[in-house]
């Protein structure tokens, strides 16, 4: 078991378990704010981080101090796209576990699946979704944790490091779609453009990657292996802390989005995604106030409203992504949480 290292005030979580993000996410990071000419002790000590919890990729870093201190390095090297030139340079390979699992699935379209779903394993208190929008998938990315506002650097550099997925297998001229990013245009937003080799889209509801569908058509990936994606995937899980740790919530709740797709959601099937026992995960919901079929319903009513006010699909293609097999029953399903129907909440927003 990893002992816990942190010295008083530092932002190491409890031994092996993961409650921010893993340091294989800042791979690199004291190289490269160098190179820049940075000065580590003070980007460091202005984010609250240990430069010595970066030795082990393996060990758990807060959240807010992470993004703080992409923030800091942005300001301090006066390298304000710092976040998308450190994401650009970063290899599937450097983000350890996570990494891993892309890379040891079969086909580039499983990668992109596998990322995402073990995604909350490696980073907690984040949305990550794969949404299928016909000819293309949307790779979606966003820091939900409450209190982190600036965040800007660490979405450029996760968006990059998911091209770098791409690329490793289609080649270096590989491009997406679109690219859209959640914070305002910055100054310097044709590095943005030339970077992706595609349009650049700011100030959208989410950061993401438009892929095009026609580009993952039967290409496998070059290091599959079916045994070590499996030894991987159980080292993430036995790294978050799923269990039993306070994000218990959390993670039920990204294994829901996960699972609407698929149809009514099972309280076996979160629990065993969860590792654990029916009766044990609805103790552990009751002592969040909640029952399991409360627990879906803030769920998909969150996912209803984020898919509403994009505007990207119709009523009659949400329903279903919501897990509901017909229109009629998520337009019952909102009625009863909103008093209006989807058509009209949406023409009142719109």
């Amino acid at each position: 078991m990893l002992q816990n290292l942190a010295h008083p005030g530092s932002s190491l979580s409890a031994a092996g378990t993961n409650q921010g993000v893993l340091a294989a996410a800042a791979s690199g990071l004291e190289g490269f704010i160098t190179q820049h000419g940075g000065d580590l002790d003070r980007v460091f000590g202005h984010a609250g981080i240990d430069p010595e919890q970066l030795r082990s990729p393996t060990l758990s870093l807060n959240l807010a101090n992470y993004c703080q201190v992409m923030e800091e390095a942005a300001r301090q090297t006066g390298c304000d796209n710092f976040g998308l030139h450190y994401g650009q340079q970063f290899k599937p390979q450097a983000l350890g576990l996570l990494g891993y699992v892309g890379l040891c699935s079969g086909t580039l379209e499983e990668a992109l699946v596998n990322f995402a779903e073990a995604f909350p394993l490696h980073q907690h208190h984040t949305l990550i979704e794969l949404v299928d929008q016909g000819e293309s998938y949307r790779f979606d990315y966003q820091v939900r944790q409450p209190g982190i506002d600036a965040r800007r650097q660490d979405a450029e550099l996760t968006l990059g490091m998911a091209a770098n997925l791409m690329r490793h297998v289609l080649g270096q001229g590989w491009a997406p779609r679109e690219v859209h990013f959640e914070h305002r245009r910055p100054a310097d937003w044709q590095a943005h453009r030339e970077l992706f080799d595609a349009p650049v889209h700011f100030g959208q509801a989410c950061n993401s990657l438009m892929i095009a569908k026609q580009d993952l058509a039967g290409r496998m990936m070059p290091g599959r292996d079916p045994v070590l994606l499996m030894l991987v995937k159980d080292s993430l899980r036995q790294l978050s802390g799923l269990a039993g740790g306070p994000d218990l919530l959390a993670q039920a709740s990204d294994a829901l989005r996960h699972a609407l797709h698929l149809g009514e959601p099972s309280l076996e099937r979160v629990a065993c995604q969860l590792r654990l026992g029916e009766a044990t995960l609805q103790r552990r919901l009751r002592e969040h106030g909640l029952c399991f079929s409360q627990l879906v319903e803030q769920v998909r009513r969150d996912l209803a409203l984020r898919h509403l006010r994009e505007q990207s699909l119709s009523i009659s293609e949400l329903a279903p992504l919501l897990g509901y097999s017909e229109t009629s029953a998520f337009s019952r399903a909102f009625r009863r949480w909103f008093g209006v129907s989807p058509r009209q909440w949406r023409s009142v927003q719109g």
